[in-house]
């Protein structure tokens, strides 16, 4: 297999690249050491205008250094230094905004308060009152509990428990109100 060596190199006059064009831009444009002297200048009323924008010292002197280094990394498209302070002024306003924005945001997204719910105090003593009931309960005859069962906690009416269990309707008012004397006197008693 052949080898394929490099060409040597000729020595020729360099040619200009687009790199060098916009170093040259630079140097005519804003450089660090014009930054630095906007920054010493500028920095306290700029700081002022995201105050009016702002609410809190901290946001402000945020925005504003955001501000500056955002202008230091496109130092190379501000080709005029007379516009430096009016970039850095937009940049301030559209940063200020942004803060605003993402505020308003955060605020929209908080979770709504719990609703109150009991202590857990109440909900053993719920608990409680509930364990008792089920023990009060299982002491009733069978037809009794059936019908209290139905009625109370299939929320039925008289005339579907009765349906519902094969009997009349005077039987179900009578197995209803005698469960309820005793569900009552078996309640009191644990009282």
């Amino acid at each position: 297999m052949p080898v394929i060596a490099p060409m040597p190199a000729a020595h020729s006059a360099p040619i200009p690249s687009q790199r060098d064009s916009a170093e040259e831009a630079v140097a005519a444009g804003t450089t660090v050491d014009h930054l630095t002297e906007t920054y010493r200048a500028h920095y306290r009323s700029l700081l002022g205008l995201a105050a009016l924008l702002l609410d809190d010292t901290a946001s402000c002197e945020d925005v504003v250094q955001e501000a500056f280094i955002r202008v230091h990394s496109a130092r190379r498209r501000v080709r005029d230094p007379e516009k430096t302070l009016a970039y850095l002024r937009q940049t301030v306003v559209n940063l200020s905004r942004s803060a605003l924005r993402r505020r308003i945001l955060g605020l929209k997204l908080l979770s709504k308060p719990m609703p109150d719910m009991a202590s857990a105090e109440e909900g053993a003593y719920d608990q409680l009152e509930r364990d008792a009931l089920i023990k009060a309960m299982k002491g009733l005859q069978r037809r009794q509990r059936e019908v209290l069962v139905l009625r109370y906690f299939a929320d039925m009416t008289e005339a579907q428990v009765a349906e519902t269990l094969g009997i009349s309707l005077g039987s179900v008012k009578a197995y209803g109100s005698r469960g309820i004397a005793a569900l009552r006197v078996a309640m009191e008693a644990t009282a």
